[in-house]
């Protein structure tokens, strides 16, 4: 059974009813920015990144991107490299809760196998292991 890519995973320390607006966001070769909203609702659960210059905009990232969450500072570590979270669909405000063509574009995206760091993915249920080349399915 595929879990759902907008819930966070069992295993990385989400606690529900938790802020996460202004912690970091790491991806696994480096900080990509901070965390400018977010949603836990149950099935529907999502990050917007604020990555500032570095993309020129947010990112909307489904919660199963989140691997592990570090309380104690504050920050969200990624199972993505920078250049994935990078090349990202860019957050668009006005359709990524009610359009469902592009939160399925943002999945896709992260299914595809390019640029996924394979030794990080172990978390990567939501999308099934396939193997080690592609750790993402959509």
């Amino acid at each position: 059974m595929t879990e759902n890519p907008w819930s966070y995973s069992a295993t990385c320390g989400h606690l529900p009813g938790t802020d996460l607006a202004g912690w970091s966001v790491e991806a696994s070769d480096g900080r990509i920015g901070t965390v400018d909203e977010h949603s836990d609702e149950a099935g529907d659960a999502y990050l917007v990144v604020d990555a500032g210059k570095w993309t020129f905009g947010k990112l909307l990232l489904p919660a199963r991107a989140v691997a592990e969450v570090d309380t104690a500072g504050r920050a969200l570590h990624l199972c993505l490299a920078k250049e994935k979270v990078r090349d990202a669909p860019q957050f668009l405000s006005d359709r990524h809760l009610a359009d469902r063509q592009y939160r399925e574009d943002v999945v896709t995206y992260g299914a595809s196998p390019r640029l996924v760091d394979t030794d990080l993915c172990a978390y990567a249920a939501s999308f099934i292991v396939v193997d080690r080349s592609s750790c993402w399915r959509s």
